[in-house]
Parts: C-alpha cells; sequence; structure tokens
C-alpha cells in the first residue's frame, strides 16, 4: 500500500530542524506518523514543521499533532505548525492545547450555597415573565377569537372532550367511590363510639361535595388531560412544529391552547359532579355495611346536610382548576427547550406546578368561603 503521506528534512540556516508534512495525515497512519514525528524531531529542540502541501487532516491525526507538540514541549522544545490553511488550520487550533495549558478539562467546581440561591432566584424571574407573557398573548388570542370565531381551531374539539372526560371517567369513578368509602370507614369507626351514625352522611357528604371532589378529580385530570398536553406541546416546540405554525400565520394560542382549556372547563366540572355522586355513594355503602343503616336514612341525612350552595362552592372551585390545569400545562410545554429530555422535564414540571397550585387555590376558596359563612 502507497504511503499517505511523506515527512521530508529541509535544509535550516539557523541550526533548528525544518520538517515538511504533505500529503493525507487520517488516523490509519497515525502510528507511523508518530513514529516518524518522534524519530525527526529526537535532538533537537526547536521543530518546524510546514503542512502547507498537506491535502487532508482528520480529527485523529490533528490529535497526534498536538500530542506530539505536546510531548516536545515535556522535553524542554517545541514544535511550531506553519504554512496550514482552510480546514487543516481549523482543525490544528481546535485540539491546539496553547502554550502551559492543560489539555485535559478541570473538573468543574460544586457552585455554593449562594450561587444555588442565585440560580433559583433568576429561574423564578424568568418564569414569571414567561408566565405573565403567556398569559398576555392568550388574554390577545381570546379577544381576536371572539372578534372571529372562525379562526378558533375547533375540528379537534371532540377529539379532546372524548379523551379528556369519556376516557378519564372510568379512573374519576373509581378513585372517587375509593375516597368516599375510606372517609366513611375512618368516620363510622369514631362516630360509632359516641352514637353519632346519623351524623355519618354529615360528614361524608360535606367533605367530598365541597373539597375532596373537586380536588381529587382535578388531581386526575391533572396527572391525565394536563400531563398530556404539555407533552404534546413540547413534543410540537421541540420539532420546531410550533414555529411552523406561525410562519403559516396561525397563532399557537388559538390554534392549541384556548381549544385544551375550552375542552377542561367543560369537562371538569361534569367530572366532579359525576365524582361527587360517586363519592357520596362510597359512604352509602359504608354505612349500610358497617353500621347496618338504612340507605333511606343516610339519603335523608344527606340531604338535610348538603345544600346546592355546597355543591355550587365545589363546581367553582372545579372551574378555577380547570383554568389553573390548561395554563400550567399549556405554558410549560410552549417552553420546552433541549429535546426529549426537555419534554420529560416540562411534563415533569406542569405536573408538579399544577399540583401545587391545586391545592393553593383550595384553601384560598376555602379560606373565603368561611369568611363569606357559606
Amino acid at each position: 500500500m502507497d504511503p499517505s503521506f511523506t515527512l521530508t528534512r529541509e535544509p535550516a540556516a539557523d541550526g533548528r530542524l525544518r520538517l515538511r508534512l504533505q500529503g493525507s495525515l487520517t488516523l490509519r497512519d497515525g502510528a507511523r506518523l508518530w513514529r516518524d514525528l518522534a524519530a525527526a524531531c529526537a535532538g533537537y529542540a526547536e521543530v518546524e514543521v510546514d503542512l502547507a502541501a498537506v491535502e487532508r487532516l482528520d480529527g485523529g491525526a490533528a490529535a497526534l499533532l498536538a500530542g506530539s507538540a505536546l510531548r516536545q514541549g515535556e522535553r524542554g522544545g517545541r514544535i511550531v505548525w506553519v504554512g496550514a490553511t482552510g480546514d487543516t488550520a481549523k482543525l490544528l487550533d481546535l485540539y491546539d492545547c496553547g502554550p502551559g495549558a492543560p489539555c485535559e478539562r478541570t473538573e468543574p467546581r460544586q457552585p455554593g450555597l449562594l450561587a444555588d440561591i442565585g440560580t433559583f432566584a433568576i429561574a423564578a424571574v424568568d418564569t414569571t415573565r414567561q408566565i405573565l407573557a403567556f398569559v398576555g398573548d392568550l388574554v390577545t388570542g381570546v379577544l381576536l377569537a371572539v372578534r372571529r370565531p372562525r379562526s378558533v381551531h375547533t375540528a379537534d374539539l371532540g377529539v379532546l372532550l372524548e379523551r379528556a372526560g369519556t376516557d378519564g371517567m372510568p379512573i374519576v369513578l373509581l378513585i372517587n367511590f375509593l375516597v368516599g368509602a375510606i372517609l366513611g370507614l375512618q368516620g363510622a369507626i369514631q362516630l360509632h363510639r359516641f352514637g353519632g351514625d346519623p351524623f355519618l352522611a354529615n360528614l361524608v357528604g360535606l367533605s367530598v361535595v365541597r373539597e375532596l371532589g373537586p380536588l381529587m378529580t382535578a388531581i386526575l385530570v391533572t396527572g391525565r388531560s394536563g400531563a398530556a398536553y404539555a407533552a404534546e406541546l413540547g413534543t410540537m416546540t421541540v420539532n420546531e412544529e410550533i414555529d411552523a405554525l406561525r410562519t403559516l400565520g396561525q397563532d399557537p394560542q388559538r390554534f392549541l391552547v384556548f381549544p385544551r382549556v375550552v375542552t377542561l372547563l367543560l369537562v371538569l366540572p361534569v367530572l366532579t359532579l359525576v365524582g361527587d355522586l360517586v363519592g357520596s355513594f362510597g359512604g352509602l355503602v359504608i354505612a349500610m355495611v358497617y353500621l347496618d343503616q338504612p340507605a333511606v336514612v343516610y339519603l335523608q341525612s344527606f340531604q338535610q346536610a348538603v345544600s346546592f350552595g355546597d355543591v355550587g362552592t365545589g363546581l367553582l372551585k372545579s372551574v378555577a382548576f380547570a383554568i389553573a390545569i390548561g395554563l400550567i400545562a399549556c405554558q410549560r410545554g410552549l417552553a420546552t427547550r433541549g429535546g426529549a429530555v426537555g419534554v420529560g422535564r416540562a411534563t415533569t414540571s406542569a405536573v408538579v406546578v399544577v399540583l401545587f397550585s391545586l391545592v393553593a387555590l383550595d384553601a384560598a376558596f376555602t379560606w373565603v368561603f368561611s369568611l363569606l359563612d357559606w
């Protein structure tokens, strides 16, 4: 096989060694390149290597040239590369460690407490700015949608309603029934000790209708629909589909966000009502099985304890929960960066932030209702 490169000596009047490399320098001939340079540079402190005639240089050969220069420097000498142009010069600059500089990167230092606090503060400010910008864009999109209803993408509304509502009905029924049954069992054990069996319907009914029904249903919708919205929009963002929509003149707020928020506004109150009924039925089952209480007694006590105002407070909460789930999940999805890892991170962030928001909203509503004596 013919050699892909040649290494020749050139006469030098100043006593330094001059070498000339020509041909193709690749890692395939790396062993011979390493040996030839070592043999040629032996006994010389100053070596000048002309690379003007090099036709091709790959990364492996460039690393070997940089290693030869480093080895010569460890011996108290140096190698100077001259004549390199184009890609050859770029690769040499890329692999050159520089005079006195280490070739290996130093291990990054762990940030301190103040750095962590500063990073968190910057991230919080940036997230707040993104949320405010998102809300502003959504308000603008809603106003334009009111003026031009046909600009809203309603073709997928039926599919979104089916996925968020019908498909989520079984898990909502099961969880709310179990929550009502567990609450009824715990209440029945305590009330039975003091002869308060008739008040089980009061305990289960008010707890489920005012608090647990709306909150548990919203948490389930967050895990299903909220996470799905964040993942869908996040995938579209990293795949540049959102940019393609803007290029086509479509507003992502009206095309993607608005239908999803409307879907949750329509679905979550209905699921909450169903959850209230099933949770109360769970308490009825415990009253009949554990306390041997007739169903008519439980239902009469339930009717006296729970009013339409109590049901209305739960539905009002569900509306606020729906808005929070839709806005936060879609905002986190549209703010996704960093490929597949970013999609997972955005989905996790959306679920965590929504759950925190749901608990905070529930506490705020409860406090306000207590002040208003609802």
